[in-house]
């Protein structure tokens, strides 16, 4: 079996290696949790295996989007010489409607699993109106 994919002598930087690598490695579409209250959304994404240093999460003209790398560490001083199964790399994007606070957007990374929880505006939030008898 052959490798197809071929990179120019000249073209050896890390930037080359990182595209080689990138279209080789595949792209996993996180499964995604998401809750809605009077408050705003919370969003769990599964992402085992990736840590901290190899997680993007980017708003940009209300899109969330969400990119990071697992890391499969080897053990001690072994070396791989061939794998079949390389690490994931994760991709999700989602609108953010206006009615959230995207500035304020709460995330943290625990054993796999990435909480995203993004506000509501204080002007979207349900609020209970009182009615005058006449």
């Amino acid at each position: 079996m052959t490798d197809n994919t071929q990179i120019a002598p000249q073209d050896t930087s890390e930037v080359a290696r990182k595209r080689e690598d990138t279209v080789r490695r595949p792209t996993v579409t996180p499964a995604v949790d998401i809750v809605e209250d009077s408050h705003g959304i919370t969003l769990w994404a599964d992402l085992p295996g990736v840590p901290r240093e190899k997680l993007d999460v980017k708003v940009h003209d209300a899109r969330l989007t969400i990119e990071a790398e697992a890391d499969l560490p080897v053990q001690g001083a072994l070396r791989v010489h061939h794998a079949e199964l390389r690490a994931p790399r994760f991709a999700r994007a989602f609108t953010v409607s206006d009615d959230f606070d995207t500035a304020k957007i709460d995330a943290n990374l625990a054993n796999g699993v990435l909480k995203l929880t993004i506000p509501r505006r204080e002007e979207a939030r349900p609020r209970r109106v009182e009615v005058h008898a006449s």
